[in-house]
């Protein structure tokens, strides 16, 4: 089946270009200077189709694919030149015409350029949706797909010539800002009129030019017209059956656009295992905050104390009840304010399991060696409830001023029961819970005095509050003593039936940064950046342990070695000069930030102060080879700091298997990172390259000292020095190009090379440096079709390579995808994908497929789709997969179950 959709695939393409010749040329003024992006088109007489277009490249040459013996309207336009038409008939031979625009400011020169799939201004790309839709697409994800140079993952990125879009919005107005993919995933394709990007993105005007965005991106939505000052949207409903069991879903999306103001609204409940947001989208949702530190040059980020909640696979898993708010809004009081914000609410109840077959090598003191074995079985409910809660308020009077705030609430009450069946262990039962709330502000001032001063105040304050409660129950003693076979907790009760241990932890943090930068113009190409900073971090952590004893009382563990009580602080103060120049085709943009280091940690009765100074160079080049080629090289030397988690020293549960104990005496370690990064987009010939490499070496590195017995692990962070440093080498390369409007192809690499050193700990507590090595291999091509009105086909596969310490994986993932729009009404979409998981060794060796489909039903005009979809037509039980743990040294092959076959009946009302 896959090498005839594959020979199709080139028969098809075969068939188009046998059938066709080029007509190509120069496009110059009536100077004879070449015009570069200027748009051509070639429009057929007989069908009055646009069969070609083509954006003139840098030497304004043009390229047109048109049919044989057929008679054209050559049409060209450029903004400022009057717009040119011209009749020509094509031979079977290739032709060759040029063109001359004469100058002119007329309307109708607009008109002409609108008319183009894809047109260029100033650092915009703006592509005409309806010339790259079929009527198969549903949603904004399915129109990006189909754009030259556009890209959108599974979690809903977007990526535009390499470079991943920041910011989402519709008519200008920002969609949930800080994420891409409740827009990607809800906005209807049939309201997109035109897609904007938005390249070197500054949304503070008054710093355009004067930092360096060549890697910003943003997306702006315009819709159609008849989409503004109307509610439009659609709400669909569908009923299902899984496992004999009813099931459904009603998902409503309305929006409504004016030029004062924006709503939109989307909700989704069902149990049909659709996930609009995962735990991992919102732990990663930053609500657009700007990173304002990045130039600094010393990195305290502040750790997130979560459980580890929220395992799921995109939206596969045993089973999932979802119930999904969300709101978003735009208000303009007047011109020159905007207030805005959104809200969201999740809940998802989900059942997990998981079987994992586990193995590692020791080195006894001896010079031998043993393999341990575990095979386990995890089986898990979760309960997530989520909330996202976003105000924002931005007033710009004028070019010279810009004021803005914004404040972030995130909140959620999480958790997770689990029955645990372990070959080693035996049945183990454990609950996490959590219910952490956190508080981002940010407070934003720029002014522009005149041409050559410009300020710039920018301060943020973190709230967050984390309470995280851990609860085992073993059938065994937890972390016993290799001599004497009992717990190396203090105080604990060996005697028991049942080991029930549990855990309370509550930490706080308070974390303001606030910086001020003064920009001077030197000349028009060069500015000095004066910036004085500072961070400050106040965090407090307490933990207990106490023991659940048979009878059902409490053994309280208060030994110091179990619970913490900690007070740290951290504070740096900085001043920085940075230098930006730009010389012919280069930018160079130099600095250097003087640090003055200081932290204080008090616990155990006792407090610790470290103070120190430090000088950290960065350097920033960018070489402008043509207006849509560069090559930028970055070099940062940065101080990493971790927070009071890794300070606090009494034991913390990592997991039922996994214990941790800070050290106070901790240093920051020493990062050196250089990258280089090429880039190449062509609208000429729909061409985009990217590649990029990066080494990055640390030094005075913090890593961990394990003691591992059995399938337990005992584990500190301790300072290793510059002798053993952790060092790693990643590159990849990325290749697309779009033929003949209906042919899109891509290709790319990427490998990673990695040393790391740990410590191990021997039974006899004798010690030794464990260096692990690991290499990965990635390799991906595509190709895909995009016809009117024959079926579309999408092939993909991905090939990867695991190196981990001479342990080999391999995995192929070869899919195909198939849409098909016909008789004005029907729309057929399916997709296969296989994976095929196997070691060198043929230890484990397995596959998996996946196979869904839809049809839907919709007449033109029509307000109503019918929909019957299903998924997992090929009843997959389990997702495989496998993976390595540096610190142990181990592998673990894991087996992920997912739901079963289902087919959903549904109704979709388009307003």
């Amino acid at each position: 089946m896959k090498k005839i959709i594959i020979l199709l695939s080139l028969f098809l393409t075969g068939i188009s270009y046998a059938q066709s010749v080029k007509v190509s040329g120069i496009l110059k003024d009536s100077d004879n200077l070449v015009i570069e992006t200027a748009n051509v088109m070639a429009i057929n007489q007989v069908t009055k189709a646009m069969d070609a277009y083509n954006i003139t490249s840098e030497k304004g040459e043009f390229s047109l694919n048109l049919k044989a013996n057929t008679e054209y309207i050559i049409k060209a336009g450029y903004i400022g030149y009057a717009p040119f038409e011209q009749k020509i008939t094509t031979t079977k031979e290739n032709q060759t015409f040029n063109i001359v625009l004469s100058s002119s400011n007329t309307i109708e020169t607009v008109e002409i350029v609108r008319e183009m799939p894809v047109r260029i201004s100033g650092d915009t790309i703006i592509y005409n949706s309806d010339s790259f839709t079929n009527g198969t697409e549903k949603k904004l994800e399915d129109v990006l797909k189909k754009l030259p140079g556009v890209s959108v993952n599974k979690d809903g990125e977007i990526s535009v010539e390499g470079k991943t879009a920041q910011k989402l919005m519709v008519n200008g107005k920002d969609f949930f800002d800080g994420d891409t993919k409740l827009g990607v995933k809800n906005i209807p394709a049939d309201a997109i009129d035109k897609v904007q990007v938005l390249r070197n993105y500054n949304e503070v005007s008054n710093l355009k030019g004067l930092e360096n965005n060549e890697e910003d991106i943003a997306i702006n939505i315009k819709l159609k017209q008849g989409k503004t000052n109307f509610w439009f949207g659609d709400v669909l409903a569908g009923e299902g059956i899984i496992d004999s069991k009813n099931r459904s879903i009603v998902n409503p999306k309305l929006f409504y656009y004016s030029p004062k103001y924006s709503v939109n609204l989307i909700g989704n409940l069902n149990n049909i295992g659709e996930l609009p947001l995962t735990t991992q989208d919102y732990f990663k949702f930053t609500g657009g905050f700007r990173n304002m530190m990045r130039k600094g040059g010393s990195s305290f980020n502040v750790s997130s104390n979560d459980l580890g909640i929220g395992g799921l696979r995109n939206n596969r898993a045993k089973n999932i009840d979802t119930k999904f708010g969300a709101a978003n809004f735009s208000y303009n009081p007047s011109k020159v304010w905007t207030i805005s914000g959104f809200g969201i609410y999740s809940y998802n109840k989900t059942d997990l399991q998981t079987d994992n077959v586990y193995n590692r090598v020791d080195r006894l003191p001896n010079g031998s060696t043993v393999n341990i074995t575990e095979t386990r079985q995890d089986i898990s409910r979760q309960r997530n409830n989520l909330g996202l809660f976003k105000l924002s308020s931005s007033y710009v009077p004028s070019t010279k001023m810009h004021l803005d705030y914004d404040a972030l609430l995130k909140t959620s009450d999480q958790l997770d029961r689990q029955n645990v069946v372990s070959s080693l262990q035996g049945n183990i039962l454990t609950e996490k819970n959590q219910q952490p709330i956190s508080l981002n502000q940010n407070l934003n001032y720029y002014y522009t005095l005149n041409d050559k001063n410009v300020f710039a105040f920018e301060m943020q304050n973190l709230f967050q509050q984390e309470d995280p409660f851990y609860n085992a129950n073993l059938q065994i003693i937890p972390f016993r003593d290799f001599i004497t076979g009992e717990s190396i907790l203090p105080g604990y009760n060996n005697t028991q039936t049942r080991n029930n241990i549990n855990q309370n932890r509550f930490i706080k943090t308070n974390k303001t940064d606030a910086k001020f930068d003064y920009y001077y113009m030197v000349t028009p190409k060069s500015n000095i950046n004066v910036t004085i900073g500072n961070t400050y971090s106040y965090q407090n952590f307490n933990s207990n342990m106490f023991q659940t004893l048979d009878n059902g009382t409490q053994n309280n563990l208060s030994d110091s070695q179990n619970t913490n009580k900690v007070n740290y602080v951290f504070n740096d103060a900085f001043v920085g000069l940075h230098y930006k120049m730009l010389v012919g085709k280069f930018t160079f943009n130099p600095g250097v930030t003087l640090h003055q280091f200081n932290t204080s940690d008090t616990q155990l009765n006792s407090v610790n102060n470290m103070s120190f100074n430090r000088v950290l160079p960065d350097f920033y080049a960018l070489w402008q080879m043509k207006k849509s080629q560069t090559l930028t090289y970055n070099f940062t030397l940065s101080n990493n700091f971790t927070d009071v988690v890794k300070l606090a020293q009494g034991y913390v549960f990592s997991n039922y298997n996994s214990l941790y104990s800070g050290n106070r005496f901790l240093e920051n370690s020493i990062s050196q990172v250089h990258s280089l990064r090429f880039f190449k987009f062509s609208m000429f010939n729909m061409e985009n390259i990217f590649a990029n490499i990066t080494y990055t070496k640390q030094t005075e590195i913090i890593t961990n000292r394990a003691l591992l017995t059995g399938i337990n692990q005992v584990s500190s962070s301790v300072n290793i020095n510059s002798n053993f440093p952790n060092e790693s080498l990643s590159g990849n390369f990325n290749y697309g190009r779009s033929f003949a409007r209906y042919f899109k192809a891509n290709g790319g690499a990427s490998i990673s090379r990695s040393t790391n050193n740990n410590i191990r700990v021997n039974p006899d507590n004798s010690e030794f440096i464990q260096n692990t090595k690991s290499f990965t291999q990635n390799y991906k091509i595509g190709f895909s079709t995009n016809f009117k009105k024959i079926p579309n086909i999408e092939l993909a596969y991905d090939y990867t390579v695991n190196d981990f310490q001479n342990q080999i994986n391999y995995v192929d993932s070869p899919s195909v995808s198939l849409e098909y729009f016909f008789l004005d009404a029907f729309s057929f979409t399916s997709e296969y994908s296989f994976f095929h998981n196997r070691d060198k060794a043929k230890t484990f060796d397995t596959e998996y497929d996946f196979l869904t489909a839809s049809l839907s039903y919709q007449k033109r005009d029509s307000k109503f789709e019918y929909k019957v979809s299903a998924t997992n037509l090929l009843n997959t039980t389990a997702l495989n997969d496998n993976s390595f743990n540096a610190l142990g040294g181990s592998t673990n092959f894991s087996s992920f179950y997912v739901q079963p076959r289902f087919v959903v009946f549904s109704l979709k009302y388009v307003l």
